[in-house]
């Protein structure tokens, strides 16, 4: 009959269906190995706010470092005036990976209910070993030598709402002292802080780097007390992205930590100092002088890990629901993925 073989011997239709067939395989693995190599690498829209505390836009001005960017991954760099509108970003989905406050944190999964958000990385933390701590200060000649002088007195924060105005209201609900009932805040500018002190507009301005370094506003003022003070360890900043985002691009995700990671390293060693300081300078046109403080013990810390302080930032959900900021309890570790962190810095050790 046709198509069977003779004295065991294929008939020769069949010996072609298979060698077709076999050229069929190993030319779809050809392609699909083709495809892969030349796919188009993952774009990952990252948000940033304020440099140096993020250094997202100068990572990778050093060469040599982004080892895998425009292989497997690209970015897309979007600045925000703060962390609170990257939430908003976060729930449109018009950003892949964004800096996040404390506070904010709170607000996105609460507020704005992005459920399935997930922290993956440090930021700065604020209050660990000998690194500067966010501060308070107050004139040197006021009459305010405790918490409890500034009972009936004006106090200074950027936001209400805010990591600094948090501090204020933990340091001084802990003595007694009541918002409205004891004492007011305002809102400025970190910028305009100083000249609030000085004109005496306020009584307690809240002090971070650079213009808590101020010559003329150190010579003038003192520290009353510091975040840490008021919340213990706090972690500042760190970064958050969506399970589904996570999920799709893993592997793009883990590259970019990596030469992250790898970047971070670079800046905050002290054999890189001057250059670092004068890259950051550059993006931020001021002198190299005015910046000097970043990336050594007078600026918040960056752990070289990836690994944010949980514990830390459990500590901080919890007062902030203390001070009426937050109605819900937030379990921290639920909302947080450091595999990929972790695997990627394990590549750097």
């Amino acid at each position: 009959m046709k198509g069977m073989p003779i004295n065991g011997v294929p008939h020769r239709g069949e010996e072609s269906m298979r060698i077709r067939a076999v050229a069929a395989a190993i030319l779809a693995v050809l392609f699909g190995y083709i495809a892969t190599v030349y796919a188009d690498p993952t774009k990952i829209r990252i948000g940033w706010a304020v440099v140096p505390s993020s250094l997202t836009p100068i990572l990778f001005t050093p060469p040599g470092l982004a080892r895998h960017l425009d292989k497997s991954y690209s970015l897309d760099l979007i600045h925000f005036i703060g962390t609170a509108p990257q939430v908003t970003a976060l729930a449109a989905n018009d950003v892949d990976i964004a800096d996040m406050s404390f506070a904010a944190f709170g607000a996105a999964i609460e507020n704005a209910h992005i459920d399935d958000l997930k922290i993956i990385n440090d930021g700065v933390e604020d209050g660990v070993g000998g690194h500067e701590n966010n501060e308070f200060l107050v004139l040197k000649d006021a009459p305010i030598a405790t918490i409890e002088d500034l009972k009936g007195k004006v106090t200074a924060t950027n936001t209400i709402g805010g990591a600094m105005d948090m501090g204020i209201r933990a340091m001084l609900r802990q003595h007694g002292l009541l918002d409205k009932r004891d004492y007011s805040v305002i809102e400025a500018d970190f910028g305009t802080m100083k000249s609030l002190l000085e004109q005496k507009k306020a009584d307690l301005i809240s002090g971070v780097p650079p213009f808590s370094l101020n010559a003329e506003l150190r010579a003038e003022s003192r520290r009353l007390f510091t975040l840490k003070d008021a919340f213990g360890p706090v972690q500042l900043i760190f970064a958050v992205a969506r399970q589904g985002f996570l999920t799709k691009n893993r592997a793009a995700v883990v590259d970019f930590l990596e030469d992250e990671f790898r970047a971070i390293r670079w800046y905050i060693d002290p054999a890189n100092h001057t250059q670092a300081i004068a890259f950051t300078a550059a993006f931020m046109k001021l002198p190299p002088a005015a910046i000097d403080w970043a990336f050594t013990e007078k600026d918040n810390y960056r752990d070289p890990s990836g690994v944010p302080n949980l514990a830390a930032l459990q500590s901080n959900l919890d007062t902030q629901k203390q001070l009426g900021f937050l109605k819900t309890d937030i379990d921290v570790k639920r909302h947080a993925d450091l595999s990929l962190v972790e695997e990627a810095v394990k590549r750097l050790n």
